[in-house]
């Protein structure tokens, strides 16, 4: 046997054995739980959360992560010593870490500077190491150097996300969401909410509605600064100059990432950033724990929904994702002083937001 060989089957043994560890990692796992929302100004609408952040690695993300290993493995791109290597905004670099760590692989996380110190923290913890750039869109670049440099493998969630994922079922949380809704009195909802950072949970949702034949639309909640509801709105692939920076972590993109699917998405709405951090603050007071931002954009978008319901005389119901918890973005969205530092009317838009749960 060649040397190249040699390689290939070391390779697929490692493979094997790594494969073996996620998949036993998962067996020891339990599904997320799904919260109904009390909202008393809709009596005959009713909305639910699926609770992703109580997966061990704490957000939505680790669902992603564990597909994105087990596809790079079952491609042979992995082998024993490679280092991973990752452009995020912080959470999927959380959960790369940890199966990183999991299989004895090293990995590199590429991140905006402004990232949640929370988060950086969290890969650390995993043994992850972390790289820094100053705008969003040198993620790419600076990420694919890197694993060129240390002959690594660029994991590229923007791009492998939505190929990742069984979309048919398996587990999925589209097929989740629906097992779970089963014994509700609208079992069936009239919309589920996301956001989009990659676009590889809306991609999976999508497809899922489609195969399964389900009536269920699928609604994009997008921050105001982020592209992906200009695309789908609007047919725009660029964000207008001087737009600035989202300061929603892990939705909203500069650029139309290629796991984005915008034929699958029936409604699309824009969140300002300060709405998202008011009604992730409200959400927590009625959850009794905090909330991510990306969370809040989410509460915002289905509000509407849910307003729009209403005001047809329809019930039903509608479901949404509660993406991480609000405890990895103590520094930021609730820290007064970081909002207070960013101009953000937090009074205001918190006023809007209680309008909107209450009338």
């Amino acid at each position: 046997m060649t040397a190249r060989g040699t390689d290939r089957a070391a390779d697929r043994r490692f493979a094997e054995r790594a494969i073996g560890a996620i998949e036993a990692d998962f067996a020891r796992s339990a599904d997320t739980h799904l919260i109904r929302v009390p909202l008393p100004a809709f009596p005959d609408q009713d909305l639910y959360l699926k609770d992703e952040s109580t997966h061990v690695t704490g957000s939505l993300k680790h669902r992603l992560a564990r597909s994105l290993f087990l596809h790079a493995f079952a491609n042979g791109w992995l082998g024993e010593g490679t280092t991973v290597v990752e452009a995020s905004s912080g959470s999927t670099a959380v959960s790369e870490a940890y199966f990183a760590r999991l299989v004895g692989l090293p990995f590199v996380a590429v991140m905006p500077r402004s990232t949640a110190g929370e988060k950086i923290e969290a890969i650390r913890f995993q043994g992850g190491d972390c790289r820094f750039v100053d705008r969003p869109d040198e993620l790419y670049a600076a990420a694919a150097a890197i694993a060129e440099e240390t002959g690594g493998h660029y994991m590229d969630q923007f791009t492998q996300a939505e190929r990742a994922t069984d979309w048919r079922g398996n587990n999925n949380i589209a097929e989740s969401i629906f097992t779970q809704m089963r014994a509700e009195r609208h079992p069936v909802p009239d919309w589920i909410v996301v956001g989009a950072g990659t676009g590889g949970t809306s991609a999976t949702i999508g497809r899922y509605l489609r195969y399964r034949r389900l009536p269920t639309l699928l609604a994009l909640a997008d921050p105001e600064s982020s592209v992906f509801h200009r695309f789908v709105l609007r047919g725009e692939g660029t964000l207008p100059p001087g737009t600035p920076p989202c300061l929603v972590e892990g939705i909203g993109r500069p650029r139309v990432e290629p796991s984005f699917m915008p034929k699958l998405i029936d409604r699309a709405e824009a969140v300002a950033d300060v709405e998202s951090i008011a009604a992730a603050r409200l959400l927590s007071g009625i959850l009794g724990r905090r909330v991510g931002g990306s969370t809040g954009t989410n509460f915002v978008a289905a509000l509407r929904i849910l307003a729009g319901m209403r005001r047809a005389g329809r019930g039903g119901s509608v479901v949404s994702l509660l993406c991480d918890s609000g405890e990895r973005y103590r520094t930021t969205y609730y820290d007064d002083g970081w909002v207070a530092a960013r101009g953000l009317d937090l009074a205001g838009a918190t006023a809007a937001v209680e309008r909107a749960m209450a009338e």
